[in-house]
């Protein structure tokens, strides 16, 4: 079974590596704060997972005495029932029992809704916590954006964004970028693991779907620069 789910201690060591990988290549960017904070996000995560695989005790606590006391006004109930049928009329039988359906009934309504009331708790905890997951997704597509490979050898102008990066740079820098945006799909799929709700695995396949459409528009860019790289290494030869 080891390998047959995401270990999200794994995932917090690989993390710290890819941040002090960053601030090793690019000490100066702001990329590898991004990182330290989605390593943040990682470490609320194994929390979160952690938790929500866990029951409410209080909440199965409430059901539990919520069907005591149910079973126990129904048992009385019956055996005021039964003590007084000798004298008791057919009219004040029949609205005996209606009385015990009623209760019966809300009873049951109550254990329902302290039921649902766990899951509905969990569900909020792992919305708020994807809804994180999916802004810090965009952030780092930010950090992206302006590293576009056709500034090599093109006349900037004055508003052009700043491109001091080499091509074997900039070629990592989008690398990080790529795994930053793996791993986060990857905290999202912890949800989907460890809490069977569907609304929070449709959630966390879209934040999946997302990081991986945003990945192959890094890698794109990263396609091109390496292109463009053995382009040049084979027109300096013919020369």
């Amino acid at each position: 079974m080891a390998y047959r789910t995401i270990d999200a201690d794994l995932v917090l060591q690989t993390l710290e590596r890819l941040r002090l990988r960053i601030k090793e290549r690019f000490p100066n960017a702001g990329l590898g704060n991004v990182c330290a904070e989605l390593a943040v996000l990682a470490t609320d995560t194994k929390s979160h997972v952690t938790k929500l695989a866990k029951p409410m005790i209080w909440i199965r606590v409430g059901v539990g005495l919520v069907l005591a006391a149910g079973a126990g006004f129904a048992g009385y109930g019956i055996h005021t029932i039964g003590y007084q049928s000798g004298a008791t009329e057919m009219l004040s039988l029949v609205s005996a029992l209606e009385s015990a359906v009623n209760l019966l009934l809300v009873v049951g309504a109550g254990v329902f809704s302290l039921t649902s009331l766990e899951a509905r708790l969990k569900r909020h905890t792992a919305m708020e916590a994807l809804h994180e997951l999916r802004s810090i997704i965009h952030v780092i597509d930010l950090h992206q954006l302006t590293k576009d490979p056709v500034m090599f050898g093109a006349k900037l102008t004055k508003a052009s964004p700043d491109h001091k990066l080499s091509p074997f740079e900039l070629v990592r820098y989008l690398n990080y970028c790529s795994e930053m945006l793996s791993l986060s799909g990857k905290l999202a799929a912890l949800y989907a693991q460890d809490f069977n709700d569907p609304d929070v695995i449709e959630a966390a396949s879209d934040i999946e779907q997302l990081a991986t459409n945003l990945s192959q528009k890094v890698w794109q860019k990263i396609t091109i620069v390496q292109t463009s790289g053995k382009t040049m290494s084979a027109l300096e030869n013919l020369i």
